[in-house]
Parts: structure tokens; C-alpha cells; sequence
């Protein structure tokens, strides 16, 4: 008679850790989200001077390879082909006077352009 080890998954972490303020916009996107959205999405495209942007857009249709994290307000997806880029990465919303936007704490970034509109791993 042998006994079997169970194994217990454990939830691993989420690539992206989304702040309270962009959970916040998050939910707000997808209150004014068009009907057949099922999400917000960020990716990485190759663009800029430095290789690789920040972008944030609405998903129609969830892809299985995307990561997806559950949020209060939504669901928000990572590309799949951007997570190595933002594994342990911070994402917060910021306001201010005279802009507003996502800001991404991304360790792996190596480099930025001057206008801070891309990054280089």
C-alpha cells in the first residue's frame, strides 16, 4: 500500500499589481466600456525610440494565453506575449494639474526614451 502526495496549487501572483487608483480607473473605464467589451487590456507593442510602449486598450474577447486579473470594477487582462516584459511591475493611475495617465514601476524596463513614452527591456 502506497500513499499518494496531493498537491495543493497555490494561486501564483499576478504579473502586474494594480494600485487602488488604477483599479479605480479601471472600473471607471469599463462603466463607460462599449457593450461588447469584456475587459480592459494592456500590451507592450513595439513602438517608440527605446523598442516597446505601454498600451491600454478595450478587449472584446478574451484569449486564453492572456493573464487575466480579476478586479472590483472589471476584468483586466495582460497580453500574453507582454507578460516576461511586465512580470513584477506596478501600475498605478496618476492626476494631476496638468496630465493624467497610467504609470507603470516596470523592474525590468533597462531603459527610457526622453518623453518617457517607451521602454527597453
Amino acid at each position: 500500500m502506497t500513499e499518494t502526495a496531493t498537491r495543493i496549487a497555490r494561486p501564483r501572483p499576478a504579473a502586474v499589481e494594480l494600485t487602488a487608483n488604477a483599479q479605480a480607473r479601471i472600473a471607471k473605464l469599463m462603466r463607460e466600456a462599449p457593450a461588447d467589451a469584456v475587459g480592459v487590456k494592456l500590451s507592450t507593442p513595439r513602438r517608440g525610440c527605446s523598442g516597446l510602449a505601454y498600451s491600454v486598450d478595450y478587449v472584446t474577447q478574451e484569449t486564453t494565453l492572456d493573464e487575466k486579473i480579476e478586479t472590483p470594477g472589471g476584468v483586466f487582462y495582460i497580453d500574453g506575449a507582454s507578460v516576461l516584459y511586465l512580470i513584477g511591475s506596478t501600475m498605478d493611475w496618476v492626476e494631476d494639474d496638468f496630465t493624467a495617465g497610467f504609470v507603470f514601476n516596470n523592474p525590468n524596463a533597462k531603459g527610457a526614451c526622453g518623453c518617457g513614452e517607451s521602454f527597453t527591456v
